[in-house]
């Protein structure tokens, strides 16, 4: 298979909007590499780049070594399923399947290797001469992706196969799709706006945020390390809440209120946070890092009322609100019988495991982690040697705060 390199790769558009800027990953042989953000954030353009659907406007995308800006989409040895199957409903699965070959004048019995081979790893080997509207929408996928197999190809690009499907079945899908990886062996780029496919799918995740990438590192990595609070609230469901803060001292210890509680955080975080003393911050808790008290705690006690709850069986998520900010909760059933609407009750966060972001009151919106020092390599354009975080110039080197006020100096001059 191959490696891909995305070097300070950019994507501009007639009238200069720019859809992808300076996105620089590598992802390695034999990777599944997920590009995920929300919708118009330059994943899937990013894809079409890679593929050659989109010409790149800057920097240099390499496959096996190989510079490939101006190769053809047919010589870039690239295979691509796409959302919307992209299936000849004239054709039966076997043809469908073959049509790629065929056109390469492909000696007749490798191509019936090829597919047999590809629909018995599928398993559409009882599905080879019916036709894509005999199929259910799970089959029709299977087709797409064994038309991409028997190409053999160094990379397989997918740009959010499963979003036509129903839930039950993208689960499903997802299952088939990482043992596929698993047993071809292949590097895989992958394009969804579902953070869920992203993590249980994906060796790698790239995430995008209005055309720069936010962050790249293992699925777990960047939900317990997120470089800034964007990539927080997008990794994890339900996301990760937010409060707004203020850092005060109180007596020997730095202390984060929230206006209805105070919150004493680690030493090691109080250390990062002694620079925000007076200033507001964001503090960031995930529902499952908030443990019930049936009493309240001596410190770091949040009590607040029930709004809401969505009872699952074996959890509850309950929501909760304070004079003005809401959270969510991940209670296990055995931990508490039932929660009241209105009824006020305790909970007591794990403090090293929560966040703290800068909330900022300009147009530097990078809300950049504050206690944790996160290596962020692809920042750095290897091509010009600049460094650029959204609408932040960073130096990697500096703490956030240094940071943002080196950014400031650079916009103004």
């Amino acid at each position: 298979m191959a490696k891909v390199e995305l070097k300070g790769i950019g994507k501009i558009y007639d009238g200069g909007v720019r859809a992808v800027q300076n996105a620089n990953i590598t992802i390695e042989d034999k990777e599944f590499c997920v590009f995920v953000g929300p919708s118009g954030c330059g994943k899937s353009t990013t894809l079409r780049m890679v593929a050659g659907l989109e010409d790149i406007s800057e920097g240099e995308l390499y496959i096996d070594g190989e510079m490939m800006n101006d190769v053809p989409p047919k010589d870039r040895n690239i295979a691509m399923v796409f959302q919307n199957y992209a299936l000849y409903p004239h054709m039966t699965v076997y043809d469908n399947m073959a049509f790629g070959l065929k056109i390469r004048k492909m000696d007749k019995g490798e191509i019936q290797r090829r597919v047999d081979e590809a629909a018995g790893i599928l398993g559409l080997k009882p599905y080879l001469d019916r036709k894509p509207k005999a199929m259910s929408g799970g089959q029709r996928q299977r087709v797409a992706v064994g038309r991409a197999i028997v190409r053999n190809p160094k990379v397989f690009l997918f740009d959010e196969p499963l979003s036509n499907l129903d839930a039950k079945l993208r689960v499903t899908m997802r299952g088939e799709i990482a043992s596929l990886h698993q047993r071809l062996q292949a590097t895989m780029i992958y394009v969804t706006h579902d953070q869920i496919e992203a993590m249980t799918m994906g060796t790698k995740i790239v995430v995008m945020k209005d055309g720069h990438v936010q962050q790249i590192g293992e699925p777990l990595y960047l939900y317990n390390h997120p470089i800034n609070k964007f990539v927080a609230g997008f990794i994890g469901s339900p996301p990760m809440n937010f409060l707004t803060v203020t850092i005060k001292k109180n007596g020997d210890k730095i202390v984060a209120d929230e206006g209805t509680f105070e919150l004493v955080p680690t030493a090691e975080q109080q250390e990062k946070l002694k620079d925000y003393v007076g200033k507001e911050v964001y503090f960031g808790v995930r529902p499952e890092d908030l443990a019930y008290q049936e009493s309240p705690a001596a410190e770091n006690n949040m009590q607040m009322k029930v709004t809401n709850k969505e009872p699952l069986g074996a959890e509850t998520h309950v929501f909760l609100g304070t004079k003005s900010q809401n959270i969510i909760a991940r209670v296990q059933a055995s931990s508490k019988e039932g929660f009241k609407l209105g009824e006020t009750v305790n909970f007591k966060p794990s403090m090293e495991r929560c966040k703290f972001f800068v909330k900022n009151s300009d147009d530097l919106d990078a809300e950049l982690n504050i206690c944790e020092k996160i290596d962020a390599p692809w920042l750095v354009n290897p091509l010009t040697g600049e460094v650029g975080y959204d609408k932040v110039v960073i130096d990697t080197s500096l703490d956030p705060e240094e940071a943002r006020k080196a950014a400031k100096k650079a916009k103004k001059a």
